[in-house]
């Protein structure tokens, strides 16, 4: 698991669980006046008009070139796929929503079509909802590098190894996945970093004709915005980093760090389950978490059934069930019942039916992209440990504050030592200084994007606001909490942020 890379997914899941198992003109910060003026050697790409064509409910799709390599941009150009659902009412329009579902690796053009509507009516009457695949993802250039079935094979592996054997075996996996990698995109892997898309965000900002940016940023989405922020800090009208990722962090930190969120998550849904009368944890929280631990263990030695296919749900591909569910408490009842089947019957079939939507695999055993993407940006966007021993150092530590995710969540990265492309930028804190205010919104109990991440963002951002939402669940605002959506609509549409310290409950 490489940070939070499945926002998209999850909100997918969650409408799924939920629905079947101001007025008065347009900003005085308009975003729809002349673009700014395009950087030297880039002009023909900030000039382009994109050809927006009907594609299906109400929706309209385009593709927008930008250059593969910003240093050299005459030696070729990529097609970003975007899509829009246009502002309900032009009289009022104030210009475009960009937004992006988090990831790495997140499709911008799915997270629109689901969520689009869900986004409050001030929103839609006001601003086009806009989203884009970043390079590498979904139908922009996206890298591939595994098949179904060696895919399968990956996320199977334990990733949690109690000897050398098990260690070697995972060692040797990692090293197969960045080597797929290499073989297959190895032209695309030097440029698709953040950085990058980061700039690419500017040009579409003038594509979509407007001078300033309005950005919506989920998860992963609030490290590229706050990239963005940092390199075009006065082309910004109103920036929302929700379920913000903190840009100090190094990549083995972020690992750890969100493994004890998925444990503080872990125990906030115990103690719901408890309450339940339905829940397999029992009625003591302390309790129903150990009992997690003990099947955690038990899938080690003696995996679950599946009567979907052919894939045992072993260990790893347990607790990648569980955390799925973590992601929103809209799916705690489904997590419930796919307990329920694992201590009773020993079926894991709907813990499996969880993790696959976690790593978008279909039915027909294909995966979308999500998963390579996720992998080729976060292993060239920070340094990475230089080999298996130095990682093990930090999966061990993980185990330390997260006994049930440590291990799981930072095995996960360990591609990333053999990456064929690495980078020697460290990490450091983003200030955006000349920035009009941009709101850092934060949820105490986000399982993927710590809490104390968003106070970090905030506080390093020159004109940075922090917005706390005291709850449960990955991101914020498309949970509907009526304080957190009229906080975030009001500086959407007139740039005001909410007062110092404000806290939704």
């Amino acid at each position: 698991m490489r940070t939070a890379r499945w926002t998209s997914a999850i909100a997918a899941l969650t409408l799924m669980v939920a629905t079947g198992c101001d007025g008065g003109g347009s900003s005085g910060n308009d975003a729809s006046a002349s673009p700014r003026k395009a950087p030297p050697g880039l002009e023909t790409f900030y000039g382009q008009k994109p050809n927006w064509k009907s594609c299906g409910s109400g929706m309209e799709c385009a593709d927008i070139k930008v250059p593969l390599n910003y240093s050299e941009p005459s030696r070729g150009e990529i097609s970003l796929a975007a899509i829009r659902l246009p502002a309900e009412d032009k009289s009022q329009r104030i210009g475009s929503l960009l937004t992006n579902p988090g990831g790495p690796g997140g499709s911008g053009v799915d997270f629109v079509r689901q969520t689009g509507r869900a986004f409050d009516d001030k929103l839609r009457q006001r601003f086009d909802i806009v989203g884009f695949d970043p390079r590498g993802v979904g139908k922009s250039a996206p890298v591939r590098c595994m098949t179904g079935p060696e895919l399968d094979r990956f996320f199977g592996t334990d990733t949690s190894p109690d000897d050398q054997r098990e260690v070697d075996t995972l060692a040797s996996e990692s090293r197969q996945y960045a080597q797929a990698c290499k073989t297959k995109a190895s032209n695309e892997l030097p440029y698709v970093g953040t950085a990058s898309a980061a700039r690419d965000m500017d040009v579409l900002r003038a594509a979509l004709g407007d001078q300033k940016l309005t950005y919506y940023g989920a998860s992963y989405g609030t490290y590229l915005g706050a990239t963005y922020a940092d390199e075009f800090p006065t082309n910004i009208r109103a920036l929302v980093l929700d379920g913000a990722i903190d840009p100090r962090t190094s990549s083995t930190d972020m690992l750890i760090e969100q493994a004890k969120g998925f444990e503080t998550a872990l125990r906030a849904f115990a103690a719901d389950c408890a309450k339940q009368g339905d829940c397999p944890l029992g009625t003591d929280p302390d309790a129903g978490v150990a009992k997690i631990g003990a099947l955690l263990k038990q899938t080690d030695r003696t995996p679950l059934r599946n009567s979907r296919d052919s894939r045992q749900v072993t260990e790893s591909w347990t607790a990648m069930g569980i955390a799925t569910a973590l992601y929103a408490k809209e799916t705690w009842p489904f997590l419930r019942q796919a307990l329920s089947s694992a201590f009773t019957r020993g079926d894991g079939t709907l813990l499996m039916t969880l993790a696959d939507q976690m790593v978008e695999r279909k039915p027909d055993g294909t995966y979308s992209n999500q998963t390579d993407a996720n992998m080729a940006v976060n292993c060239v966007d920070k340094p990475n440990p230089a080999d298996v021993a130095t990682y093990k150092k930090s999966a061990d530590q993980a185990a330390q504050s997260s006994p049930r995710f440590g291990p799981f969540v930072v095995w996960g990265g360990l591609p990333c030592v053999y990456w064929p492309v690495q980078t020697k930028q460290q990490p450091r804190p983003v200030n955006a200084k000349g920035a009009p205010p941009i709101l850092v919104i934060g949820t105490l109990r986000d399982p993927a994007t710590p809490y104390k991440w968003a106070q970090g963002l905030a506080s390093q951002l020159s004109s940075g606001r922090l917005l706390t939402l005291d709850g449960d669940g990955h991101t914020a605002y498309l949970q509907g909490n009526p304080c957190i959506t009229a906080a975030t609509d009001d500086y959407l549409v007139k740039g005001t942020p909410p007062k110092k310290d404000t806290v939704c409950r």
